[in-house]
């Protein structure tokens, strides 16, 4: 057996002139990796550059939205991060920043692992190799209309990191070796329990997180609050971490909603020993700090790819005809969102259970 070993990018800041030394001295070329949004979406991807460094010894330089830059911090495969903003996204902006860009990175392979306009756009002006993954777009709206056999063994043959990594042009890996990895220091770890040692004894942590971007995809509050109130019953402390307008439980010392950033929020995810969540962005957090997840899957399904995917991850559904409805949870339902509703407080402490023996 042998053992490719690659050197570490962290001795590596990506400004011009030290790319073109390595190029000169016959090291790769960093690829450039195009993901601008959302937060979850990025957060997919660390795995899979984890597993192209392992690979293939490739390093990369990533573009994506400022809000997702945190996520890149410390990756061992991630040279540098190139962060844009909404102005320079728009129209003529945009077709002034998306050539300067291709020739910054003359001579470099562009990984599009969004496939929007705006990345065909770079695309177009990009001098080197364009590389793009698979989005499965047309099984995914057949799917989505039909509910047809045939596309949903076809989507859920691939998890999204998967897909993303056939932009190699190789098949993938299996789905538990291109997890997310979030690459937390010393101090941020201790950091966050010291934050957490008057509120949690030695007993299980469960963190909850009970936003979501769409209505559909919010499990009920007054589920979640009841959902505390179990916990507390059952020996298992509990924090309420992620943003929202409104936090759960306001004033609560272990609601520390809005309090965190998006580190010191991977920081807690590392300290407890399950996330319980709906379909949302911290439940990739949790799986790139190695943290299970019980996911409530409402109007979204496995079948689009998104699914949490550790060895100890599990998701909760309904089995429902309906379902799934759409693929981002944004459709309104006539059925007062009985996918999620549906699911009890009772249901979600017995799986906790089922999970922390484990």
């Amino acid at each position: 057996m042998f053992l490719t070993l690659c050197p570490s990018s962290l001795d590596f800041r990506a400004n011009k002139s030290k790319l073109n030394r390595m190029t000169h001295n016959g090291a790769k070329n960093p690829k450039i990796v195009f993901r601008l949004s959302h937060m979850g979406d990025v957060a997919l991807t660390t795995g899979v550059l984890s597993h192209w460094q392992e690979v293939h010894c490739d390093t990369f330089i990533f573009i994506t939205r400022s809000g997702n830059a945190p996520l890149l911090e410390r990756h061992p495969a991630v040279q540098d991060v190139i962060t844009l903003d909404d102005a320079i996204l728009k129209g003529k902006a945009w077709l002034k920043e998306a050539p300067r860009l291709a020739s910054l990175y003359q001579g470099h392979t562009l990984l599009d692992l969004h496939g929007t306009l705006r990345s065909r756009i770079l695309s177009f002006f990009w001098k080197g190799e364009v590389k793009r993954y698979p989005k499965f777009g047309l099984e995914r709206r057949l799917y989505d209309r039909t509910h047809a056999e045939v596309f949903r063994k076809r989507l859920e043959a691939t998890t999204v990191p998967q897909r993303y990594a056939m932009a190699y042009g190789e098949k993938p890996a299996q789905a538990e070796r291109l997890v997310p990895r979030i690459y937390l220091s010393e101090f941020e770890k201790d950091d966050a329990a010291l934050r957490l040692q008057h509120l949690t004894g030695d007993r299980p942590l469960v963190a909850i997180h009970p936003y979501a971007t769409h209505p559909a995809k919010q499990w009920p509050r007054a589920h979640w609050k009841a959902l505390t109130g179990l916990l507390a019953s059952a020996d298992m402390d509990w924090i309420i971490v992620g943003r929202d307008k409104e936090p759960l439980i306001p004033g609560h010392d272990h609601d520390l909603t809005n309090k965190t950033d998006l580190r010191e929020t991977c920081a807690l995810l590392s300290q407890a020993d399950l996330l319980v969540t709906a379909d949302s962005g911290p439940m990739h957090l949790a799986s790139g700090v190695d943290t299970p997840s019980l996911a409530m899957f409402g109007p979204t399904a496995k079948v689009w790819g998104f699914y949490p995917a550790g060895p100890l991850d599990r998701v909760l559904e309904k089995d429902l005809n309906c379902r799934p409805c759409s693929l981002h949870g944004g459709k309104p339902c006539e059925k007062g969102y009985e996918c999620l509703a549906g699911i009890t407080p009772e249901e979600v402490l017995e799986n906790v259970a089922e999970m922390l023996k484990r």
